[in-house]
């Protein structure tokens, strides 16, 4: 019995632990977040690390210009650098990439 429940915690804890292992990070680094609240651009590697179903960083999206709102689906359009963005409203989960639009 004990056997049992001493596998079951260390089977537990070594899923728990590669799961964080493999988390992405949702805040940007010291860094940059200080060019943002500067005012100032970021660096072009920034758009290759946003993906479809990542967070947006609240950092990036208060950076952007809202271009479009759909309330009726709780969708937001934003603007940030010359990328067009579609998020949900409430968790700027990334719903698309709008690419060549500017």
């Amino acid at each position: 019995m004990n056997k049992v429940i001493v596998l079951s915690l260390l089977t537990f804890s070594l899923t728990l632990g590669l799961n964080q292992a493999n988390a992405k990070p949702e805040k940007l680094p010291p860094g940059l977040e200080k060019k943002l609240k500067q005012g100032k651009s970021l660096p072009p590697g920034w758009q290759k690390k946003l993906q479809v179903g990542d967070r947006l960083d609240p950092d990036i999206y208060d950076h952007g210009k809202v271009i479009y709102r759909d309330r009726d689906r709780d969708f937001v359009t934003i603007s940030v650098e010359g990328r067009v963005i579609r998020v949900l409203e409430n968790t700027l989960e990334i719903v698309e990439i709008l690419k060549g639009m500017r």
